[in-house]
């Protein structure tokens, strides 16, 4: 079976469904995206991976995991998902040290976590991509809209809103000040919420692009 390549799109969260969150693939040669539903700590460490200028204070989870296999000269060169049943997708880490490779099973979004921190490549098989991707073409700015919001339904279609793109709710932080949206995403991060410093920086990001 042939792998194919994927690269992160980004992370979508509910709007009336607190926990609820979806990570969204990218086939790098194709059109085709991935929808995986994951759990809110594992959205926020791939968030905080994603986002370089949140440093937490103390590290995460995966941070630690990360650090615990450098020190004994372990290197994530891959990540799998290899294997789609009754709608939950699994993942293998593939492992290296000292020239021996070793393959860990392991949650896709914990997989995903880590190899963003490794600069691992992410794959899965072309099978899984035919069964669970969804195609769209995107040829204008309302159509990629509109992909975005099928993205967020088809990943969770029970929970996630479709308010446009500037709605208060989507946009929480959109009446503040880029001084005070800043002086937020301090505090957010000192107090380790990175859930509400990673919408603060989106929200920051919108001003600045």
């Amino acid at each position: 079976m042939s792998l194919v390549k994927l690269s992160i799109k980004g992370i979508s969260y509910s709007q009336t469904q607190n926990g609820a969150y979806a990570l969204i693939l990218n086939e790098v040669d194709g059109e085709r995206k991935l929808p995986i539903v994951i759990g809110a700590f594992e959205a926020q460490s791939i968030a905080i991976a994603l986002e370089k200028e949140i440093k937490p204070p103390r590290p995460l989870t995966h941070d630690l995991f990360k650090n615990f296999a450098e020190r004994f000269d372990i290197v994530v060169k891959q990540v799998i998902i290899h294997k789609l049943v009754d709608g939950v997708f699994y993942s293998s880490i593939i492992c290296e040290r000292d020239k021996i490779e070793e393959i860990i099973d392991a949650r896709t979004s914990d997989a995903i976590a880590l190899a963003l921190r490794f600069n691992a490549p992410i794959f899965t098989y072309k099978n899984i991509l035919d069964k669970a991707g969804i195609y769209l073409k995107a040829n204008s700015l309302e159509e990629d809209k509109d992909a975005q919001e099928i993205d967020e339904m088809l990943s969770n279609p029970k929970s996630f809103g479709k308010e446009e793109e500037g709605s208060q709710s989507e946009r929480p932080y959109i009446k503040q000040s880029l001084e005070e949206l800043n002086e937020l995403l301090g505090q957010a991060v000192a107090q380790e919420d990175y859930e509400k410093a990673a919408k603060v920086r989106d929200e920051i990001s919108k001003r600045e692009s």
